[in-house]
C-alpha cells in the first residue's frame, strides 16, 4: 500500500520506510503538526453522472500547513472489475500516517473509517461488478434508474452512522483492525489514483474555501459529480454540517514549522524516499511487444521508446532546475531552515514527477493490452 507519512521524528520515518518497502509503498514526505484531521463532514452524494462511475468518498488531506478537504466524487473505474479502496489516516505511535487509496479487484483495508455511501468501515456495500457492468445498490447510491438500469436494492445497516471520526488509533480515533482478508486484498497487485483523481486533489489543494482553518470542518464543496467540477454549482454538494468541533492546537503554526524541519532532514537521510530526480531508480521497461503482428510490435516499441525518452528529458530538466536552486542557496549562504524548505519542495516535485510518469506508463500499457491479448486488435469490454 502506498503511504504518505506525516512525520514526527527522523527515527519514526526511517522505521516506517523500512517496514513498508515490501508492500507497494509510495512515500510522500509530509509535515507533522501533532494533531489529526477534523471529523468527516455530513453531506449528500451527487447523482451518478454515467454508467461505470464509482463513488470515491471525500477525505481530509494535508498541504504542509493545514488540512484541506478533498471532495467526494464519482470517478470512472480505470479497468472493468476494479473497485476503489479509500485512503485513510492512522496513528503510528509518534505521528499520523496517511495510507493512499488504490484501485484493485477487491476493496482492502481503509482503517475502519466510516466514510458513508457504502464505505462503512469494512468492505464496500455500494455496488458490485457482474458480467462486465457495475451494478449500483440504490439504497446507498443516488442513481438515475431511467438512464442506468444495472441496479439492485439491498438494504445495509450502517452501525456507525453517527461516527464521523476520520482517523484510526490514537486519542479519539477509530479502534478497529484489519481482517486477514483485508490485509491480503491490500497487499495484492493494484494501481494508484488515476489522473483525474490527482488533478481533483490538486484543485482542492488550491481552493482556500476547502482549508480546515477557513471552513472549520464544514466545507462549502463537500462533493462533486465529476472530478474537479468545483464551479458547476448544479453538480456540487455543500456540507450540511461539520462532523464535529474542529479545535486545532493553538500553536499549530509552530508545530508545522518543527515538522517541516524534521521532514526535510529525513528526506535527505539514508534510506529515505527520493528527494531529487537523480535519486529515482531507473524506470522499469516492459517486455518487448509480442502481439504476433511484427508491424504492430514495432509501432508499440516506438511508442514506448518515445515515452521513455520524453520522461528522461523531464527528469533531467527538473534535476537541472533543482541544481540551480542549490547553487543559489550556496551563494546566498542560506540558513538551515531555508535549505530544509527547499529540500521539502524538491521532494514533493520529485514525487509528483514520479507519480505522473508511472501513470503515463500504466496508461500506455493499458492501451496496448487489448492488442497484446488478442494478437492484433480489439478493445476492452
Amino acid at each position: 500500500m502506498r503511504k504518505r507519512y506525516v512525520v514526527g521524528s527522523l527515527f519514526f520515518l526511517l522505521c516506517l520506510i523500512c517496514s513498508s518497502a515490501s508492500s507497494f509503498a509510495q512515500i510522500r514526505v509530509g509535515i507533522s503538526v501533532g494533531f489529526g484531521p477534523p471529523a468527516l463532514p455530513v453531506y449528500e452524494q451527487p447523482i451518478c453522472p454515467a454508467d461505470g462511475y464509482i463513488w470515491t468518498p471525500g477525505y481530509w488531506d494535508w498541504d504542509g500547513d493545514d488540512y484541506f478537504w478533498v471532495p467526494g466524487t464519482w470517478v470512472e473505474a480505470p479497468e472493468v472489475g476494479f473497485l476503489w479502496t479509500p485512503g485513510w489516516w492512522g496513528w503510528g505511535g509518534s505521528a499520523f500516517v496517511f495510507h493512499e487509496g488504490f484501485w484493485g479487484p477487491h476493496v482492502g483495508w481503509y482503517g475502519g473509517i466510516n466514510y458513508g455511501f457504502g464505505y462503512f468501515g469494512h468492505g464496500y456495500e455500494g455496488g458490485r461488478w457482474d458480467g462486465g457492468h457495475f451494478f449500483y445498490n440504490t439504497t446507498i447510491n443516488r442513481v438515475n434508474v431511467t438512464e442506468i438500469h444495472n441496479v439492485y436494492n439491498t438494504r445495509v445497516e450502517n452501525v456507525n452512522i453517527n461516527n464521523h471520526v476520520s482517523y484510526n488509533g490514537g486519542t479519539g480515533g477509530i479502534n478497529a483492525r484489519a481482517s486477514a482478508e483485508e490485509e491480503r486484498y491490500s497487499s495484492e497487485q493494484h494501481v494508484g489514483a488515476v489522473a483525474a483523481q490527482t488533478q481533483h486533489v490538486e484543485a482542492a489543494r488550491g481552493n482556500r474555501e476547502l482549508r480546515a482553518s477557513v471552513n472549520q470542518g464544514k466545507p462549502s464543496i463537500a462533493a462533486t459529480q465529476r472530478p474537479g467540477a468545483f464551479n458547476d454549482r448544479a453538480a456540487v454538494t455543500p456540507a450540511k454540517e461539520a462532523g464535529g468541533r474542529y479545535e486545532p492546537p493553538a500553536n499549530r503554526g509552530a508545530e508545522a514549522a518543527r515538522g517541516n524541519a524534521g521532514n526535510a532532514a529525513a528526506a535527505g537521510g539514508a534510506g529515505s524516499r527520493p528527494v531529487h530526480p537523480s535519486d529515482l531508480p531507473a524506470a522499469e521497461r516492459p517486455a518487448a511487444p509480442n502481439t504476433g503482428n511484427p508491424k504492430l510490435d514495432q509501432k508499440y516499441q516506438q511508442q514506448q521508446q518515445k515515452l521513455y525518452a520524453k520522461q528522461d528529458q523531464e527528469r533531467q530538466k527538473l534535476q537541472q532546475q533543482q541544481d540551480k536552486e542549490h547553487q543559489k542557496l550556496t551563494k546566498q549562504n542560506a540558513n538551515e531552515g531555508a535549505k530544509q524548505q527547499v529540500e521539502q519542495r524538491h521532494a514533493q516535485q520529485t514525487q509528483q514527477l514520479q507519480q505522473r510518469h508511472q501513470q503515463q506508463q500504466q496508461q500506455m500499457q493499458q492501451r496496448q493490452a487489448p492488442a497484446r491479448s488478442s494478437g492484433g486488435g480489439g478493445r476492452h469490454p
